[in-house]
């Protein structure tokens, strides 16, 4: 459930929820780390969930000393008013046999808040791709139904490929057998987009082929995907730098060898 931090809670009515899904290399959790960073976003609330692993931290976003000591927890909304945007962080891995009951509560969150749009920012294996998915930039995007009707233009107009369905026994061809959607590394990205499917939820997946290692340039390529469709910065592609990397990124691989070991 969510718990708001304010006196009031925050009305998400026709707002627009951008979330990760934790997945290879973690590019959606780098992404959403990007915009909460540069966009300045307030914390709103958290999700209260016995879903992921419960573990808490500093502040990842800290600007000075003040707030650099503020407690985090797995999973945080955060807002920008103006923009009518809201972001759900989410830090921590999904509890495997619970997975079905998390995607469960976002469906029922996105409906019950009144957000005009979903957009989930996810990951697959590069390797696994199929022969067709080499073809044309590393973005696939999936979109439900009832968020098509209202996006089906613009994202023509961006030229993007739709997630290809692949044969259920690679190189093997059967008559019987239909396509499926596949999402290797995605997580719990190919189910809540089924559950959102069924539950008629405007909701929509952009996927980055990548492979583990450091993915800031791939979270820097899907975050910049998703700015041209939302608009979030004007032109972000002529200053490379536009995007602020918060202070939580300089410890992504650790703090260092310490010098004690020479």
């Amino acid at each position: 459930m969510f718990i708001s931090s304010e006196n009031s809670p925050p009305c998400f009515k026709d707002f627009t929820l951008v979330m990760p899904a934790v997945a290879v290399g973690n590019v959606g959790q780098l992404s959403v780390d990007l915009i909460v960073s540069t966009l300045n976003m307030s914390r709103v609330g958290y999700m209260h969930t016995d879903c992921l692993i419960p573990m808490t931290g500093n502040n990842p976003y800290a600007t000075s000393n003040e707030n650099a000591e503020e407690l985090h927890t797995p999973a945080e909304v955060y807002t920008a008013a103006e923009l009518k945007l809201a972001v759900l962080q989410i830090r921590a891995p999904i509890i495997q046999s619970k997975s079905k009951k998390f995607r469960q509560l976002l469906v029922s969150w996105i409906k019950s808040s009144g957000f005009s749009r979903a957009v989930v920012l996810s990951s697959s294996q590069a390797y696994q791709r199929d022969d067709q998915q080499m073809k044309g930039i590393p973005l696939r995007y999936l979109v439900t139904p009832s968020l098509l009707k209202d996006s089906e233009d613009a994202l023509k107009e961006l030229s993007w490929r739709e997630m290809e369905r692949v044969s259920a026994y690679p190189g093997l061809t059967d008559a019987n057998t239909e396509p499926r959607l596949y999402v290797p590394g995605g997580g719990i990205t190919k189910g809540l987009y089924t559950d959102s499917c069924a539950e008629d939820v405007p909701l929509a997946v952009l996927i980055l082929f990548c492979s583990e290692g450091d993915n800031i340039p791939d979270a820097f390529t899907l975050v910049n995907h998703l700015n041209d469709w939302l608009h979030l910065l004007d032109d972000p592609s002529q200053k490379p730098n536009k995007w602020k990397i918060p202070t939580s990124w300089n410890l992504l691989f650790g703090s260092g060898i310490p010098p004690a070991l020479f």
